[in-house]
């Protein structure tokens, strides 16, 4: 196998497919499998180039400034011989045989020129469609003086200018010129990369998660059932099989997930566009989230209303966990069979490894949709996040009827309150969500699916889960200090996310004028001031705080309702390394300008 030429962050100069210039790129990543370059323009723009279409910025002559028009002594020479001194003095006939050997002087200098300019050892400013810009400040349009002219298609274009053909033929040649050139490109950038770098221990590691995060989930749910949900009572004791599954909990399941799906579709709310996709695509979001919540809650208080037991769902949490678990799995299967037919554009960048295992867990293609219904879409923030809510809720009943309270618990309304702001902020700013990795890089597999509707209703609702059976009294003071922690993790999360979208929007904003950035190859500017400019990860460091808040009204008998804690602070890191390494590979230099600028990556003076 052929080994590599150039290094991931390498700044070298690239062939523009379908013509002869040479820009200045930098080299993102490289395909070991099809031997192409990954490298990105000044202006964003993302191509696969060969080796023999990249070379060193070493090779290239300094660029030389040369005037269109004939030199002094050319100018002089066509003077002199346009007047013969024997031909009479009459200024009529020696004015038009001036005109015209000018005029003839002038278009063998303008097509010398038009020549010249398709010399690789001289500069060309053509521009063509889709091609990067040319300045003459960044001097990005060099080209090799080693490439010969060959007869294709441009010198063919400049030739015609001069041919008597009918404008009609030359119509038609360059739109022939001009499909040619598309296709090209086209073909190029159809070459999808292979992943190379595998997340969560490789394929090993995600068959193992594959069994090991369900099996986490129903610990957990078992641990809270118990009266001593100490860890030194492992293993608790395990249910029959039998009495998790019931068919008639699964068919509720199903109708909460395809009433969802129904608000989803509702021509209700504003139509954006997300994030442009690598082929330059953006796909359009219904924004509506928020008017699903508010008709999902009249629908809970019609229930409650008609005197319907919602403390049914703490009756048969494990079932509901089984089902949605088996639920998930499937939606999994269905995910990945037919990613197999996916287009090579919208497949994931971090789900193409090749492997089935690893491509089912991360998720193998991008944006799955039948039709205009986006189902990672729909499931990152519906089913799993308003049942988080809804979950809650029939906790605090369940508390208040099995130990005969006329009221919740100072701990439960707590637990409840928190996390109840936290879903309505997140569907309040639904349209921040198209900016997140999750919709952007990750593709729809098991680790998205298993996490939006097993992991976040079941597992995110075990504090209020555990104060059911195991109620803690708090004061009125304890609970104040508490209330003032969840509001600042909230302040730095808010606020920071808000910083991070707005400037993504809209550079240019006029409130965002005090903000100062560090520009990248890609276009996009690193945030040095606010937030941004204290940590790298700012909005990790407000979840961090907020999962603080939300556990400590449960007390410290056990270490059990702080396991989300744990598994937060754990996954935020987890993220965060997959951040650092995606932004290097991003942003190159600017990322190690920004790192030495911000120098803690999510708790100040820590870490």
């Amino acid at each position: 196998m052929p080994s590599r030429r150039f290094a991931d962050g390498e700044v070298v100069m690239g062939r523009w497919p379908g013509s002869v210039l040479y820009y200045e790129v930098q080299v993102t990543s490289y395909d070991d499998v099809s031997h192409l370059y990954t490298v990105k323009y000044k202006d964003g723009t993302e191509l696969a180039l060969k080796e023999s279409d990249i070379r060193s910025q070493s090779s290239f002559k300094p660029r030389k400034s040369q005037s269109s028009s004939s030199s002094p002594s050319r100018r002089s020479s066509s003077r002199s011989r346009s007047r013969s001194p024997g031909r009479p003095a009459k200024g009529r006939r020696r004015s038009s045989s001036q005109s015209r050997e000018h005029k003839d002087d002038k278009k063998k200098t303008i097509q010398e020129t038009n020549l010249a300019l398709l010399k690789p050892s001289e500069n060309n400013t053509s521009r063509y469609n889709g091609e990067p810009e040319s300045t003459e400040k960044n001097d990005m349009s060099c080209i090799t003086s080693e490439q010969k002219l060959k007869p294709d298609m441009q010198l063919e274009r400049v030739l015609e200018q001069y041919t008597l053909r009918s404008r009609k033929e030359e119509k038609k040649k360059e739109e022939i010129y001009s499909e040619k050139k598309i296709f090209e490109t086209k073909t190029i950038e159809k070459v999808p990369s292979k992943t190379k770098d595998l997340e969560f221990g490789g394929r090993i590691g995600t068959f193992t998660l594959i069994f090991f995060l369900p099996a986490t989930v129903f610990y957990l749910l078992l641990m809270c059932k118990q009266d001593d949900p100490s860890l030194m009572n492992f293993p608790p004791p395990l249910p029959a099989l039998e009495s998790l599954w019931e068919a008639r909990v699964f068919g509720v399941f199903l109708l909460w997930f395809f009433l969802q799906a129904l608000f989803y579709l509702l021509p209700v709310g504003k139509v954006v566009e997300g994030l442009p996709l690598s082929n330059g695509r953006k796909l359009q979001y219904r924004i509506n989230g928020f008017y699903a919540f508010i008709l999902t809650a009249a629908a809970v208080g019609t229930l409650l209303y008609f005197q319907f037991e919602l403390h049914y769902l703490y009756d048969h949490f494990m079932q509901f966990a089984v089902s949605a678990a088996i639920f998930s799995m499937g939606l999994s299967i269905y995910l990945y069979i037919r990613s197999l037919k996916a287009p090579e554009e919208e497949i994931a960048p971090g789900g193409n490894s090749g492997y089935l295992i690893y491509d089912f867990f991360a998720g193998h293609e991008l944006n799955p949709r039948i039709g205009s219904f986006d189902l990672k879409y729909f499931c990152e923030l519906r089913p799993g996040l308003m049942g988080w809510v809804v979950i809650n809720l029939a906790m605090l009943l369940a508390e208040m009827k099995i130990h005969n309270q006329s009221m919740p618990s100072l701990s439960m309304v707590l637990v409840n309150s928190f996390q109840l702001l936290y879903v309505v902020d997140a569907l309040w700013n639904e349209e921040a969500v198209l900016t997140t990795m999750d919709i952007t890089h990750d593709g729809f597999g098991f680790m998205l699916a298993f996490g939006d509707l097993v992991w976040v209703p079941f597992v995110y609702s075990l504090q209020a889960f555990y104060l059911v059976g195991h109620p803690t009294a708090i004061s009125w003071p304890v609970a104040a200090a508490i209330t003032i922690l969840n509001c600042v993790g909230y302040y730095i999360f808010r606020s920071a996310n808000s910083q991070k979208n707005n400037f993504r929007r809209n550079p240019s904003d006029p409130k965002l004028a005090y903000l100062k950035f560090i520009p990248t190859a890609t276009g996009k500017g690193l945030l040095v001031t606010g937030w941004w400019g204290f940590v790298r990860h700012p909005n990790y460091l407000g979840d961090i705080i907020m999962a603080l808040a939300w556990s400590l009204p449960c007390g410290f008998n056990h270490i059990l309702p702080y396991f989300y804690v744990i598994y937060f602070i754990c996954l935020l890191v987890h993220r965060e390394a997959r951040d650092e390494h995606h932004c290097k590979q991003k942003y190159g230099l600017a990322w190690e300008r920004y790192c030495q600028r911000v120098p803690y990556r999510i708790f100040p003076y820590i870490y």
